[in-house]
């Protein structure tokens, strides 16, 4: 069975995978002593694949390194709904979501040390992506840019940026080009996020369900994806999709974190930490770049140089003034997002 067809029937994972955390330890139980340990961590939609690979990986280095098996519990969904989760009370022990802004918001409910985002090398971020888009193979409606897609009678597949981190890159990399192509006149830009969006047909609740509708239900012209699920889809089925490289996207930056209360609680600290600082080993970033992302070691990067689109022009949510800028003005109740999908 195709990987993406297997993967997209799994979207209870969240609750199932911290159910089986619950029965797999008990909550506050010293496992610094035990030859096990059990950690849990809750990611996005589209890491499914690349955590099951580091998961294999990790586990064998900790065992060869320390003489203790660990065992992580993998959870997924769309990173903001993920992070209301772990806010809820989702026994995560280390988070690896799509955006800094959702980890913030698990800080600011208490659960995390402020100053989380410099725990970790690359602010926190041993991965990054980009926006591209997904199109059917000879690319019919001759999408090449942005500009392309608000032509009348384009459907776009995209997932809702109330819940889905990657759908928040995609607005903001739309939102740069519109800022470029008008001179920043905010009237013409929102009219053209609202041809754009208007021009949705489907807007799923995560990238990953988003990539489904697309390859495996066979909806839209083109979707508006992460780049590394836009590679995932290509090597599944290279006879019937293609990659476009707009003109103008974003730099992608997904971030990890320990939760601290959970760490400390479940006595998980140190295999949290360790879990998340072995993301930036050589033979992590290597595996980062054969699962479609971009490793964070500029080195390594450049090996996958006929992999991904190098020399694309990116900008970055400092662009923005950060992610708290970012959402007050975007995405919150009533924010620039809701006047132009209103619209």
């Amino acid at each position: 069975m195709r990987r993406l067809k297997k993967l997209a029937t799994v979207f209870l994972l969240p609750v199932l995978a911290l159910s089986l955390g619950a029965c797999a330890r008990e909550t506050g139980k010293d496992q610094s002593q035990s030859q096990s340990v059990t950690i849990t961590n809750v990611s996005y939609d589209p890491t499914r694949e690349f955590y099951l690979a580091y998961n294999k990986l990790f586990e064998a280095y900790y065992s060869e390194t320390y003489g203790k098996q660990v065992d992580v519990i993998q959870s997924h969904g769309g990173s903001g709904g993920q992070a209301r989760s772990v806010i809820e009370g989702a026994g995560a022990d280390v988070v690896t979501l799509a955006l800094a802004h959702d980890i913030t918001l698990i800080q600011k409910a208490g659960l995390m040390k402020p100053d989380w985002i410099n725990a970790f090398k690359e602010n926190s971020s041993p991965y990054t992506s980009t926006i591209v888009f997904l199109v059917r193979k000879g690319n019919e409606k001759g999408i090449k840019d942005w500009d392309d897609l608000v032509t009348d009678g384009v459907k776009i597949i995209n997932p809702d940026p109330k819940s889905s981190g990657g759908a928040c890159w995609n607005f903001l990399a739309a939102w740069n080009y519109a800022d470029e192509k008008f001179s920043g006149d905010e009237t013409r830009m929102k009219d053209f996020l609202s041809r754009l969006y208007s021009n949705v047909t489907v807007m799923d609740s995560g990238a990953r369900g988003a990539t489904t509708t697309f390859v495996e239900n066979g909806q839209g012209d083109v979707l508006i994806a992460w780049e590394n699920e836009a590679i995932m889809a290509v090597s599944e089925y290279p006879d019937q999709y293609e990659i476009v490289s707009p003109s103008v996207s974003i730099l992608a930056q997904p971030s990890v974190a320990i939760v601290d209360e959970n760490a400390d609680k479940n006595h998980t600290r140190e295999v949290s930490k360790e879990y998340l600082e072995h993301l930036y080993t050589p033979e992590a970033q290597h595996l980062i770049g054969e699962y479609g992302y971009r490793p964070s070691d500029q080195g390594i990067l450049k090996e996958f140089s006929d992999k991904f689109d190098l020399n694309m022009k990116l900008c970055t949510i400092d662009d923005f003034g950060g992610w708290d800028a970012v959402y007050e003005r975007f995405f919150v109740d009533g924010g620039i997002f809701d006047e132009i999908y209103e619209n």
